[in-house]
């Protein structure tokens, strides 16, 4: 445990659980504080190559609970990141993670959570998934990057749809615009994500990270300012050891054994 996830190995993965289910894992302070420095610890561990954020109870989360987060926004500011933290939104462009991080949702997932899916990289939903950004109902609007990401992610159309109405949408929507990238019966959604963060850790730790950032460059900066850096930042890899052994692997026609050198 940290704080108020719960933190478990498999493997070169690390499966962080939001722990508050009796209180349908709404995200008071402490809990974005204890996301924050899993986060952290995961960023930290060579041996650990993939992660995959879940909750347990019956619901992903219930949003913020609003009236503790007040006087933070009233300062311009999200609450401050515990030392050695990351920013689970992705917003901090100085503690942000550089490891690929999966989603694995069931029941609610409102506010924060969409969000939080917008900042993650592979997303899978249960069928039983009710997703709704409903900041505008209360008179404020989403500053966790819904308003950044989900016209990237959604289109236009479609993000307008949800951001300007707050309604509620199932799975199958999600999925229709691409917020999720599998929905599964519920119950499933963690083994789901698990095997797919188990398939990326078998692949060389480097070249996954490099992958990102390349990814990330082209989103932020453009398709131009990646472009600049695909070849000089290839040279990076073929001198590790993970190139020579993929190598090998090719000409021997096995998996590679990857060690993240």
């Amino acid at each position: 445990m940290i704080g108020r996830v719960s933190t478990e190995r498999r493997g070169h993965v690390l499966l962080i659980g939001l722990d508050r289910a009796a209180k349908r894992n709404a995200f008071d302070v402490p809990l974005f504080e204890s996301l924050s420095a899993a986060l952290g610890e995961y960023e930290r561990d060579a041996d650990l190559r993939c992660a995959v954020l879940h909750a347990h109870g019956d619901h992903f989360t219930g949003g913020i609970e609003l009236p503790q987060w007040m006087p933070h926004f009233r300062t311009g500011q999200w609450a401050p990141l515990p030392e050695g933290g990351l920013d689970p939104m992705g917003i901090n462009p100085d503690r942000t993670r550089t490891k690929p991080l999966l989603m694995a949702v069931q029941g609610w997932c409102l506010t924060i959570g969409i969000e939080l899916l917008l900042a993650a990289d592979i997303r899978i939903a249960a069928d039983n998934t009710r997703f709704a950004q409903i900041e505008i109902k209360r008179g404020i609007y989403p500053v966790g990057g819904a308003t950044l990401r989900f016209v990237t992610e959604s289109g236009w159309g479609n993000a307008m749809r949800w951001l300007l109405t707050g309604d509620e949408f199932d799975a199958a929507e999600a999925l229709r615009i691409g917020l999720v990238q599998q929905v599964v019966p519920a119950g499933t959604q963690l083994d789901t994500a698990l095997a797919i963060a188990q398939t990326i850790a078998d692949q060389a730790p480097l070249a996954v990270r490099q992958s990102l950032l390349a990814a990330r460059t082209a989103h932020l900066d453009g398709e131009r300012a990646a472009a600049k850096r695909l070849l000089p930042d290839m040279l990076t890899l073929l001198d590790t050891e993970d190139a020579a052994e993929g190598l090998r692997a090719f000409l021997e026609r096995r998996p590679g054994r990857f060690q993240g050198r």
